[in-house]
């Protein structure tokens, strides 16, 4: 079997713990044909967030708040079964852990400052409707369409 494309890459030079992660295999119910009922082709991925000692304790305690619906007793698994083969499962899986570690332990966005609108927008907006209440003032104007009786 080949080697992981790895080491996979959280953020900065923070990378994915190899020796960390416990893989799981079962049996596939994606495509394969007879291949499927033979072949533990279906992966699942589980990293303990609580017990890791690799990531920095911020990132830890920021992805323990954000994935708190995701994770069972502190272990953060994932599955992947979309191929055929169990080695592009294994990678599969692998590049979803990282990339959900990566926007889990991601700095909060920068707070949105107000601002007030400028003139000149208000001014347009206003003037638009305007221009659009005489545009539906005009359709009724005693025209009269075809007639029912």
């Amino acid at each position: 079997m080949e080697r992981m494309s790895g080491p996979h890459v959280i953020r900065g030079s923070v990378r994915l713990p190899v020796s960390e992660l416990r893989w799981r295999f079962s049996r596939s119910s994606g495509p394969g044909g007879q291949h499927v009922n033979t072949s533990d082709t279906r992966v699942e991925l589980s990293f303990d967030l609580a017990a890791t000692e690799a990531l920095p304790e911020v990132w830890k305690e920021r992805a323990l708040r954000r994935l708190a619906g995701r994770l069972t007793d502190g272990v953060l698994t994932v599955r992947a079964g979309e191929h055929r083969s169990q080695w592009r499962n294994r990678e599969a899986a692998a590049v979803r852990m990282a990339a959900l570690l990566a926007e889990a332990t991601a700095p909060p966005p920068k707070a949105r400052r107000r601002r007030p609108v400028p003139a000149g927008i208000k001014e347009r907006r206003l003037r638009e409707k305007k221009r659009r209440g005489e545009l539906k003032r005009g359709r009724s104007g005693g025209r009269s369409g075809p007639a029912w009786d």
